[in-house]
């Protein structure tokens, strides 16, 4: 189980997390909702650690992740794993090795500066990208792939870190709506199969409904919902966005409980 315990942030004068408290079972795809500017982005980088909290504890499975230094600490961002809106790739790098990038914290440092990767490495690597239909475009540059296509070799480099956690940021905020739902298609499939516990910031309503099983809004720096999926009435969906709840998501208006597209295939295969 992760806790946070009365965490808050600050920049300035400005509160961007205040008393965040809650508890998320190991296994559960949690969505992160509100406007922007309401601290999303900042909560999933204090669970991490890349953000440092001015107060209160993130604790998992009975680990005080905040008083963690050093190696332990590395050792955490491996198993709390960040999967950011531009992709964070490096571009001149083939696909493959982009991914073993998330292989850092389980070999000597040495071996990746000369890019000799064990072969077990490379064969977990190559199987992160058959789980998402992008093993054959292993020794292509990183910039010449897709939108979606980069996504998705960003969650296999999260995926190979072995993660007990995998902290979604905004993960289809540049992506047409095609490639938006292949990629909430591959987190689903990471949290379907590997109960892997998954936590996404979203700004769709519509993709939040159809994909997440928990929900938690944010509004200036709190939490002001934290429901079953099924819990968000159009009241609740106006104060925290300040419109109709059934406004255009990904691909069009949807109602409370219905999806904004058919109901997403795991594994799905597509550009």
């Amino acid at each position: 189980m992760l806790e946070l315990d009365g965490l808050s942030r600050s920049f300035g004068r400005t509160a961007a997390v205040t008393g965040v408290s809650l508890q998320i079972e190991r296994g559960a795809f949690v969505g992160i909702i509100g406007r922007s500017g309401a601290g999303k982005s900042t909560l999933l980088r204090l669970i991490n650690r890349l953000v440092e909290p001015n107060a209160g504890r993130v604790v998992f499975d009975g680990l005080d992740i905040t008083a963690l230094h050093g190696r332990q600490l590395r050792q955490w961002r491996a198993r709390a794993a960040m999967v950011f809106q531009q992709f964070n790739l490096i571009g001149r790098l083939d696909v493959l090795t982009n991914v073993l990038m998330g292989r850092l914290a389980a070999v000597p440092p040495w071996r990746s500066m000369l890019r000799w990767w064990p072969e077990q490495d490379q064969a977990i690597a190559l199987g992160a990208l058959e789980q998402f239909d992008i093993a054959s475009l292993a020794a292509q540059r990183a910039d010449h792939l897709s939108g979606g296509q980069q996504q998705r070799v960003a969650i296999a480099r999260a995926l190979v870190q072995e993660p007990d956690l995998i902290l979604a940021d905004e993960p289809t905020a540049s992506l047409d709506p095609h490639n938006a739902r292949v990629v909430m298609d591959a987190l689903q499939r990471i949290n379907k199969h590997f109960a892997i516990t998954v936590i996404c910031n979203l700004h769709s309503l519509d993709v939040a409904r159809a994909y997440c099983d928990r929900l938690i809004g944010m509004a200036a720096g709190e939490i002001v919902f934290d429901d079953a999926t099924s819990g968000l009435t159009d009241d609740m969906a106006r104060a925290l966005y300040g419109i109709a709840s059934d406004g255009p998501g990904i691909e069009g208006a949807a109602r409370p409980g219905q999806a904004c597209f058919p109901a997403p295939v795991l594994g799905q295969a597509a550009a």
